[in-house]
């Protein structure tokens, strides 16, 4: 049998692939969220509705006029309160960031509280918080799948970190000017990369980690061996740093990637961030989750996943695009094959 235009991907153990099918697609209907009104003073935020938030725009506006009826506290008044329209999801968000350092359960209960104010009744806010909890799950899932299948084919040969030093930058430059780095580097030394932003627990000092596709250690600068000492391992070891970067933008360290296993372990160091606070992964362009190729059938072990819709592969399969032989796929091959996302 013959599988044409599958999409390839390797899990850290295995290549496996998507056989390609065409199915209708219809776009679905998004459905209209209700809008709510906050209404925000200087001392705290309350929540109302909107019949609520117009009732206490009257009470405001009799207190106001038993005062005084100059302009200027008139403007004095118009400024201790901030009316802001939004959605429930929208809403949801924003309590989901600002707990995050919190239990999952106790987050769930602080949440609740908060917007139980824009329900009926208790029972229909927790569906809605428990709801949503579910969907930022499936979509951590998600992002960490895709995460580790973009990783999985780049080849990367670095894992680096990079440090804020206030010397050099403030965090709104630091961040701006490494990303430009990087993508000139991507743009004319072909480097890829992945990683995420992330503060130091006891400092706060912002930095960034990432996975590094750096071909024929084409880098800018030197690297220097270091000898520092290691809080977290309570003990000093040995880095390597680039005079280049540590010139530019602070401290950074360089650190091999030579087996499979050390790639794990770094994939995994990431994906805690993005799981403990939410962060978004940064990703260079020109890292693909699959790449495209015809399957034979002598080079498919078995099959796989839900209702048997995946092929799991042998090793040392061969790639085929569009009926011509292009070799046992490796590195070198994969590199000529056509990618998707």
């Amino acid at each position: 049998m013959y599988f044409g235009e599958s999409k390839v991907y390797f899990d850290g153990s295995h290549y496996i692939a998507i056989p390609h099918t065409v199915r209708p697609t219809k776009r679905r209907s998004k459905p209209i969220e209700e809008e709510i009104t906050i209404v925000q003073d200087n001392k705290n935020l309350e929540g109302f509705t909107q019949e609520s938030e117009l009732e206490l725009s009257n009470q405001l506006e009799d207190c106001f006029v038993d005062m005084c009826d100059d302009t200027e506290s008139k403007e004095i008044n118009k400024t201790t309160k901030n009316v802001r329209t939004l959605t429930k999801k929208e809403l949801f968000e924003e309590l989901y960031m600002k707990y995050i350092d919190l239990k999952k359960n106790e987050r769930r209960n602080k949440i609740i509280c908060e917007m139980l104010p824009y329900f009926e009744d208790r029972e229909s806010c927790k569906i809605f918080v428990y709801n949503n909890f579910e969907r930022k799950q499936r979509n951590l899932i998600c992002r960490r799948i895709r995460m580790c299948r973009k990783a999985n084919l780049a080849n990367f040969n670095y894992f680096c970190t990079f440090t804020y030093d206030n010397k050099l930058h403030t965090e709104e430059s630091f961040k701006k000017k490494l990303r430009t780095c990087f993508r000139h580097l991507c743009e004319r030394r072909k480097w890829r990369y992945m990683g995420v932003w992330e503060r130091a627990p006891d400092t706060n000092r912002l930095h960034f980690h990432g996975l590094f596709n750096i071909p024929n250690d084409d880098m800018p600068g030197e690297l220097i061996e270091c000898e520092d000492y290691s809080f977290s391992a309570h003990k000093r070891i040995k880095t390597y740093q680039n005079i280049y970067f540590n010139s530019r933008f602070g401290r950074s360290d360089f650190k091999e990637i030579n087996t499979k296993s050390d790639l794990t372990n770094e994939v995994r160091y990431i994906c805690k961030y993005i799981e403990k606070t939410g962060e978004k992964i940064v990703y260079s362009k020109g890292l693909p989750q699959y790449f495209i190729s015809d399957i034979m059938e002598e080079d498919v072990v078995c099959r796989i996943g839900q209702e048997d819709k995946k092929l799991l592969l042998f090793d040392n399969f061969n790639c085929w695009d569009e009926g011509c032989l292009i070799g046992e796929v490796g590195p070198e091959v994969i590199e000529q094959m056509r990618k998707s996302n």
